[in-house]
């Protein structure tokens, strides 16, 4: 058995809105523990082929890229996230709605994924892991100590992006962004490869009218009665 085995993972999943990066951050900082936010992970695919020049239905290149590009998660002076695609920060670029889509349609692609899978699991070290994404819970790490699937209504959904983008100077609509939300839901739940769903043993989350420091507290609570931490 590695080392690995022994490093404690709490996984975070959830469809596109349901907050979930913004809980992983504040678990992971509560804890101390490191983050693996793989949905960044397919955005920076999507992105470093759009950037490479690549047809959008380039498996092969895509892949490619996947098990080559370098990325770096690391926080500000503020403790907000930055990202690295070689070298350059593509922090803003990676949480736009264009990067949102472009990771929704790699994901479904089993060759991309397949390349991300050693990736992802690398992220496990000591003295913890906090998980987030889709399939984190059912394909990446299916023995976690502690499973959460977090969701919210497709409205809220769709309003918490909106606020989102207009806090970061964005224009957004509301109604588009509305029915993006639904169309990747379905994109998403519905794919070959490591379909959107609640682990069997996952814990589900509805964080509808709920706070992030509620959110947080359910999560946290969630591993103090599974002996995870005190």
């Amino acid at each position: 058995m590695d080392a690995a085995s022994h490093v404690p993972v709490v996984t975070i999943d959830g469809p596109s809105g349901s907050g979930k990066g913004t809980i992983s951050r504040e678990v992971a900082r509560l804890l101390g523990w490191h983050l693996l936010d793989s949905g960044a992970l397919y955005r920076l695919v999507a992105l470093s082929g759009r950037g490479s020049g690549l047809a959008p239905d380039d498996v092969a290149g895509h892949a490619a890229l996947a098990r080559a590009m370098s990325v770096e998660f690391s926080g500000d002076e503020e403790g907000r996230e930055r990202i690295r695609l070689d070298r350059v920060d593509v922090t803003r670029e990676v949480r736009s709605e264009e990067a949102g889509q472009g990771a929704s349609r790699v994901a479904a692609w089993p060759e991309v994924r397949e390349a991300l899978l050693a990736r992802q699991r690398a992220f496990r070290v000591s003295p913890g892991l906090v998980a987030d994404g889709r399939d984190m819970g059912t394909v990446i790490f299916p023995a976690a100590d502690l499973k959460i699937y977090l969701t919210a209504s497709a409205a809220e959904r769709a309003l918490r992006r909106h606020k989102q983008l207009k806090e970061k100077g964005s224009d957004a609509n509301l109604a588009a962004l509305s029915r993006e939300i639904a169309e990747r839901d379905q994109r998403d739940s519905t794919r070959e490869v490591a379909p959107l769903k609640p682990a069997p043993d996952a814990r589900i989350i509805d964080s509808t009218g709920m706070s992030i420091a509620q959110v947080v507290e359910s999560v946290l609570s969630a591993g103090r009665a599974r002996g995870l931490w005190s």
